[in-house]
């Protein structure tokens, strides 16, 4: 389905009701924060922001007896908006809930534009990208680098996981394969598993361990099947395949925080079918594509878009067989994207 346009003045429009919203959820934070003066709030202290409600987040407790013990709290009007994964100062009340008072430095941060194109954070602090497909819902390449691009965009190491691998034997999945030797050649680590049948867990198990990882990718395909099956109690809602038109419904409805016991912390966060990369500038797009990094500055037109220009090193590096046409078509596509946007 083509990307609806909105006129200038359904912007104007969308925008004033957002303000109107932001200004209330604020009014509201302030009046919590007032009613809690005078001696009902606790020392500051540091907490990890596991889930988002709104104008209220999840706070776990990460300081001295009080570690691990979660409250939900206001935010102060001041502050910029959290994410899951946000490390923060705290007070607490005398009411099982609190107030954040300050938001500590983020190490790094995954964006993304919204429905309107402005660019918002969705996980903070993460240092891996899980990036999850399956061969149901049919996966799309193109999908999987642009989320290869954020990852390598944002710092983040990534990591490749097909779900439902046993489904592999029961069709042509050819193409698909080439995809993950294709991928492994470039280094990206790969695997192969089944949330269903539990093949493979434990490789997944050891990938995750002492890392901070959000699971990204299309709805339906396991993403919330592989987080029960890691953590056994959390009991995600599982989302089935639509029979009409093989797409995932979705489930997941905030990003949420949970650790592994043996080390480590997972964010599920919701399922997006499309991840813009329109907030990234043409130099950071041909970066994050990693097999291009030697040919870039060799061409012949320093300006080149590597599309169809004579001298083109990318063009030629394809015609050698040394960058893959499947990869270069992704490029191509992304590229013309952004400049539709």
């Amino acid at each position: 389905m083509a990307k609806r346009h909105l006129t200038r003045r359904q912007n104007w429009r969308i925008q004033k009701v957002q303000e109107e919203r932001s200004a209330r959820a604020s009014r509201r934070a302030e009046l919590a924060e007032e009613s809690l003066q005078g001696g009902d709030l606790g020392p500051e202290q540091t907490g990890l922001v596991i889930a988002h409600f709104g104008v209220q987040v999840d706070v776990e407790s990460t300081d001295g007896a009080h570690a691990g013990e979660v409250r939900r709290c206001y935010l102060r009007a001041n502050l910029p908006a959290l994410v899951t994964g946000d490390r923060v100062v705290w007070r607490a009340d005398n009411q099982q809930g609190g107030v954040i008072v300050a938001q500590l430095e983020r190490q790094t941060e995954l964006m993304r534009p919204d429905h309107r194109g402005q660019l918002k954070p969705v996980a903070a602090n993460v240092d891996r990208l899980v990036i999850v497909f399956a061969p149901l819902p049919t996966p799309h390449t193109n999908l999987i680098d642009r989320y290869l691009v954020a990852a390598e965009q944002a710092g983040l190491s990534p990591l490749l996981v097909l779900n439902k691998a046993d489904l592999m034997l029961q069709g042509d999945y050819r193409e698909l394969r080439n995809w993950l030797d294709d991928y492994g050649r470039l280094g990206y680590e790969t695997l192969c598993l089944s949330a269903g049948s539990g093949e493979g867990l434990d490789a997944l198990r050891q990938a995750l361990k002492d890392r901070i990882s959000v699971f990204v990718g299309q709805s339906g395909v396991g993403k919330s099947s592989l987080i029960n099956a890691l953590l056994p109690g959390v009991d995600l809602r599982v989302g089935a395949l639509s029979e009409l038109t093989n797409k995932g419904t979705h489930t997941t409805t905030t990003a949420r925080l949970f650790h592994f016991p043996a080390g480590g912390d997972l964010i599920d966060s919701p399922g997006i079918r499309e991840f813009g990369l329109t907030h990234i500038s043409h130099e950071d797009l041909l970066e994050g594509f990693i097999e291009f990094r030697p040919y870039l500055g060799h061409c012949r037109f320093r300006d080149c878009q590597h599309l169809h220009e004579p001298g083109c090193a990318l063009l030629a590096a394809v015609a050698n067989g040394e960058i893959s046409a499947v990869r270069m078509s992704s490029y191509r596509h992304i590229l013309a994207t952004q400049q539709r946007d």
